[in-house]
């Protein structure tokens, strides 16, 4: 009942703001607001207010979404354990022997893991040396300078 009565007040000031602003020659807005103002109303008619209601002050509802709480966070911790530890046994055994197969490449006449160095592989060239500090911001000072900052 006294929800009933709070939607209808609620209603009843949304309705005499869209008055207000529809006398200040918005109308647009006026129509925007008093459509929102109504909904309470509606769901007053509609019966969606005192379900609500009865859903909110029933403990055994609230015992039903505890228990979704606790299903939902079982799933997440097994997911969470199944990610970090690759899956079950049989899937960590067959990955195992999936990484032993394909320690040496298919065309390859040596394994690809190899100790050492072959004569194809060459020496990467170093970096050049980086210029110093106040050369790299000469560019950015005289930006500054150029625009009196």
């Amino acid at each position: 009942m006294l929800a009933e009565t709070v939607c209808s007040a609620v209603s009843a000031a949304g309705l005499g703001i869209a008055a207000v602003t529809a006398y200040r020659k918005r109308f647009l807005a006026a129509t925007r607001i008093a459509a929102y103002s109504l909904v309470p109303v509606g769901l007053v008619m509609t019966g969606v207010v005192q379900w609500v209601a009865g859903i909110v002050f029933k403990p055994s509802v609230w015992l039903g979404f505890g228990l979704l709480g606790v299903a939902w966070l079982l799933f997440m911790t097994t997911r969470a354990i199944e990610r970090r530890g690759g899956g079950t046994r049989k899937e960590r055994k067959a990955a195992a022997a999936a990484a032993r197969r394909e320690a040496v490449a298919p065309a390859a006449s040596a394994p690809s893991l190899g100790a050492g160095r072959t004569p194809a592989a060459q020496p990467v060239p170093k970096a050049k040396a980086k210029p110093a500090a106040s050369e790299d911001f000469s560019d950015i000072e005289a930006i500054l300078k150029k625009h009196g900052i």
